[in-house]
Formats: C-alpha cells, structure tokens, sequence
C-alpha cells in the first residue's frame, strides 16, 4: 500500500489551527545522524515533527526540512522548553534559540517540557508562552508531562488552555482520567513513549490482534492510539520501520480489540514521574 501524508488526519485545535495526528519523533535520535534520518522520514510522508531543546537535535530537523525542498507551511514542527530554561524571561530567551538552530521564524507547537513542579516557575513559563504566541514565534502552545492540578493552576491563573498535554501514554499506561480532563477542557492528548520503548510488541493480546489484521504489532498500537484520538509519533531510525509506522490507515481495530488492548493498562511507567521530575 502506498501512503502518503494526505493519508494523516488533522486533529482541530481549540485555537483554530490543526495538527496531524500522526507524527515523527526524534527523542534520542543523535545529532550527527537527526538531519538524516528526519529527511528520510518526511520523503517518506510525515509532515509533523516533535523535537525539544533537551534533544539536542533541532539543528537537523530545521536542516532536513530544507534538504527535502518542502515548503515551511507544508510541515508541523513542534519543540520543548526545557526545565533549566523556565521562568518568564528565561522561556522567552529558549524559544528565540531553538528558532535560531531550526533556522525557522516561528514554530507551530511550543511545550513546556515538564512541570517540573519543586522550581515553581512552570506558571511564569506559561505567562511567556502567551506572550510568545502573541508575537508569533509561535502558532500554538501547550504542555507536556502536566497532571491535573498543573492544568489546573496555569488556567486558573491565566485564563488560557492549554491546546495539548503530551504524556506518557501506551497500553500499559492509558492515563484514562488525565484523558478524560483532556476532553473535558478541549486539551488534545499527544502520547509519548507509544508503544512503551517496545515493552508492548511481544504482549500476547497485541500479538494476537496485529496477526488477525495482517500487519506488525507496533502498527497495531500506533492504529490503537490513532482510534482513540491521540496525536502519537513514533521515533525509528530504520528505514523499514519509518514507513511501517507510517502505513496504518489500512485497517480498522474493532471495538471489542479496542476493549481487549484497554483491559491491559497496568499503571507502568517507562519514564519519570511528573510530580517528582525537575
């Protein structure tokens, strides 16, 4: 099946603008090779790209969307502020950074990277980013790894909504009542770590799902993910997988697979926790 970035539906933000719900992820992808690889993968028909400061990449995914002659309005980039850069003026100095190494004007998404909640400053941080939204260095912002009082605190305060909260989330962590606060704010919920940095593809239900479909378990969860309404963009370097990842709008998972990969969430984090992580 041939698949192209057409293929990937766009998610409405509360803001009015739109993200594709099926992204690349360049977390732990390094430096040297990012530019590559990020290449490959929008010739491959991603057009979404979520990077952070803490990556130590953005340089090569500004350099890979100029290596593959796309248009900057054609590709949705997203990057992270990172904890030793919140505080007001210290957010604000970050996203002018990051803009320089992605040698871009502005970015479509800007997170705050986690709450980081013992330095206290994530609600300054969240005042810069209305501010910098104001500016234009950014189209939207939004959180990631916040909880439900960090949701609540930023909102109370400011009166803006986050457009996103990227967390943790995979079959063995399904977070349903943060997801449940998500829809009741009009928050879309972007999943990291997706299929749990693999701890999921050998889980006999999964197994057993992608053989009734015909295709890999990780394209059964990244189908999982996409059903339930989650932005997710799974990281690969291997060209293989890049395009496997890719290629899950084929097939549809029933409601009672649906139900069957639900009934397999254990609580089991593979990162840190949010209240704790600073």
């Amino acid at each position: 099946m041939t698949v192209t970035s057409s293929n990937v539906p766009s998610i409405a933000l509360h803001d009015g603008e739109h993200i594709p719900q099926l992204g690349f992820g360049v977390f732990q992808v390094p430096p040297q090779d990012t530019a590559d690889v990020t290449t490959r993968a929008l010739l491959a028909g991603y057009r979404h790209i979520d990077t952070a400061k803490a990556y130590n990449n953005e340089a090569g995914v500004g350099q890979a969307v100029h290596a593959a002659d796309l248009q900057r309005e054609d590709v949705y980039i997203t990057t992270k502020c990172w904890n030793s850069d919140q505080g007001h003026d210290q957010a604000k100095r970050a996203l002018r950074g990051s803009l320089e190494r992605l040698e871009m004007r502005h970015v479509d998404l800007y997170l705050i990277h986690w709450p980081a909640p013992a330095q206290d400053r994530y609600l300054d941080t969240w005042k810069a980013f209305i501010e910098l939204q104001q500016e234009g260095l950014t189209r939207s912002i939004g959180v990631s790894n916040f909880q439900e009082s960090h949701l609540e605190r930023i909102i109370a305060e400011t009166g803006v909504v986050p457009v996103v909260n990227q967390i943790e989330l995979h079959p063995y962590l399904q977070q349903a009542g943060l997801r449940r606060e998500h829809a009741e704010r009009g928050i879309v919920t972007e999943a990291w770590s997706p299929l749990a940095q693999g701890a999921v593809l050998d889980d006999p239900v999964i197994v057993d799902i992608a053989q009734a479909h015909g295709v890999t378990p990780g394209q059964a969860v990244i189908r999982w993910h996409l059903q339930l309404g989650n932005v997710v963009f799974p990281k690969s370097a291997t060209q293989s997988r890049i395009e496997e990842n890719f290629d899950v709008f084929g097939f549809t998972l029933t409601d009672d697979e649906m139900a069957r990969i639900e009934g397999l969430d254990r609580g089991r984090r593979t990162g840190p926790d949010p209240d704790r992580f600073s």
